[in-house]
């Protein structure tokens, strides 16, 4: 993104977190905000703080997905960024703590809110003749991640649709990457907070994952997932080619 001002943002799970922290921060370089969350008292505080709207919207759901979209063309005539933020962790596992309403609430939030909200948003972007759209992934999708197995698929399967994206969505003008923090400094980490403390293991500042955001903006990239781990700058991740055909000895 060349020049901020005057350019409309619609953010999912903007209402809290990283979300939050990006849309004061994109706000503040002349930004129109669109704060998209079902955190109703939250997001519409916001929203009024920051002069934009508050679109109530369950990512679960591909109508609530093309209604946030609606709105920002509605109140500010398009859609130049989608910032697909909205997520959950699990407390899902694979023994006597595995519950499938858990699985399915974290697959349909952290998978398909992603999905529905790339779908709902292409087309806006496209007719502004280009733009970005920015997944909250996880460095659990680029490591394995045992303490949680089912986050760990959902974020590896924000990764894939990114990479695959990536290049297609290019061609008309749409970049997509997506932004791979570790552990940081936001709600979803509070199960887990004390442990790493404990341990000593760093936490990432709110502000440091907003700072990477800002980098996958001006980078022009696409089709990249940008890891952000404290003491190390971001940058996209350097993926390993798989193995490719070779003609079978006669």
């Amino acid at each position: 993104m060349d020049s901020y001002q005057g350019k409309v943002a619609l953010i999912t799970g903007g209402a809290n977190g990283i979300g939050a922290a990006v849309a004061r921060r994109l706000t503040g370089l002349g930004v129109r905000m669109v704060i998209a969350d079902v955190d109703e008292d939250r997001g519409a505080a916001l929203a009024a703080e920051l002069g934009g709207v508050f679109a109530r919207c369950d990512v679960r759901e591909p109508a609530d997905s093309r209604a946030a979209v609606a709105t920002a063309v509605e109140a500010f005539g398009g859609l130049d960024l989608a910032f697909l933020n909205a997520g959950v962790s699990t407390g899902c596992g694979f023994g006597d703590d595995f519950d499938v309403m858990a699985y399915r609430r974290a697959m349909a939030i952290n998978v398909d809110g992603v999905v529905f909200g790339v779908q709902a948003a292409l087309p806006a972007l496209r007719a502004r003749g280009g733009g970005d759209v920015i997944a909250t992934a996880s460095m659990a999708g680029l490591t394995a991640t045992p303490f949680d197995p089912v986050y760990g698929a959902n974020k590896a399967a924000v990764v894939g649709l990114v990479r695959a994206l990536g290049p297609s969505a290019e061609a008309d003008g749409v970049r997509v990457n997506a932004l791979c923090p570790s552990f940081a400094d936001t709600d979803i980490l509070t199960p887990l907070k004390a442990h790493l403390q404990q341990t000593g293991f760093p936490i990432l500042t709110v502000r440091a994952v907003v700072d990477a955001f800002m980098s996958i903006l001006a980078s022009g990239d696409s089709g990249q997932c940008w890891h952000v781990v404290p003491g190390r700058t971001p940058e996209p991740f350097r993926f390993r080619g798989v193995p490719g055909p070779r003609t079978q000895e006669p």
